[in-house]
């Protein structure tokens, strides 16, 4: 396991972020307790420093179970959680970034968290409701008074990270968004951001919600519940099957199966290895739902793609640029040439 700086700060991560989102929900794909404590007890013992939850995964279970599995070797570990949505105990004001809902989350998950501090504490995504300022104001509070150490933005447009990196009193340090083969959309506007404003990026969906876990044939569309998020993901959700299985991405299969058999690797694994060496990408985060598939995932880091395997890797998954972005290339081609 490598490590990594986030962003621009001095907070150290391995370059694999170990998922939290499964663990306590109450469905099929869901992590019994038991089982999500021998998953963290296996990525810690490969060198794995780094968990992610969030206050509203499993209704607040999951920031239970990561806070028993770390108690005596909290100070190991980095955790990451977030606020913006329903908590597990709702009220009128629980959901949103106004002052009183992130000071009543930070508290709650602190409490299920069982510590004292956060180390980097995600706006989940914007709050059309509240101002900014209101915002940025409650982090600063929060920041200073010691429940947690860094910042980080999720699922905001671009414009408005800037406009919270930018706003002040305080600092952002990470970025967490989805980033796949088969998902760059980011790539438009916000990665640049990200690097202009020292923003590390730590992407979630790395697999394309199991498109890219080498399970999937064109033309053989998933049907039962045990096939994985694509088989019941609904057309408003990311994973959704007809979002994914295009004739694009069927062709960033067949080029992933092909490096993946040069390297007698997984597709997974080529597929992580090759998002944990994008521009900006801190720490890719694993959301795996049982030790076989942390395994296969943690494989990754041995894979070293050649120079031709990732312009191979890139070529057939680069994304249709949309206005203005064709445009303003088209203009830089000209000049620069």
């Amino acid at each position: 396991m490598r490590y990594r700086t986030v962003g621009r700060s001095g907070l150290v991560v391995s370059e694999q972020c170990l998922g939290a989102m499964l663990f306590g929900e109450a469905s099929e794909r869901g992590v019994s307790p038991e089982d999500a404590r021998r998953i963290i007890d296996q990525f810690i013992d490969a060198g794995g420093n780094y968990i992610d939850t969030a206050n509203v995964y499993a209704g607040g279970r999951s920031e239970e179970i990561v806070g028993d599995a770390l108690v005596g070797r909290r100070d190991q570990i980095v955790v990451a959680t977030k606020v913006r949505f329903q908590g597990a105990d709702p009220t009128d004001n629980a959901g949103g970034l106004s002052r009183g809902a992130v000071l009543a989350a930070v508290d709650s998950s602190l409490r299920r968290l069982a510590t004292d501090y956060i180390d980097l504490y995600y706006l989940h995504g914007p709050d059309p409701l509240t101002p900014i300022e209101e915002t940025l104001a409650v982090l600063d509070d929060i920041v200073r008074a010691g429940k947690v150490r860094y910042l980080g933005l999720s699922n905001y447009p671009a414009w408005q990270a800037a406009q919270a990196a930018m706003a002040g009193p305080v600092r952002f340090v990470a970025a967490q968004y989805q980033y796949s083969l088969v998902c760059r959309d980011i790539e438009h506007e916000l990665v640049d951001m990200f690097d202009a404003f020292g923003l590390g990026l730590h992407p979630w969906g790395p697999l394309g919600g199991g498109f890219l876990s080498g399970k999937y044939r064109s033309g053989v569309r998933p049907e039962a519940a045990g096939e994985g998020r694509l088989a019941t993901a609904s057309s408003e959700q990311e994973e959704y099957w007809d979002r994914r299985a295009t004739d694009r991405n069927w062709r960033v299969v067949e080029a992933v199966d092909k490096v993946a058999a040069a390297h007698d690797a997984t597709a997974s694994q080529v597929a992580l290895a090759w998002l944990g060496g994008r521009p900006t990408v801190t720490s890719v985060i694993l959301g795996v739902r049982t030790a076989e598939q942390l395994a296969d995932n943690l494989g990754a880091a041995a894979i070293r793609l050649s120079a031709d395997e990732l312009r191979l890797l890139d070529d057939v998954s680069r994304p249709d640029k949309p206005y203005p972005y064709r445009m303003l290339d088209a203009y830089a081609q000209r000049r620069l040439g």
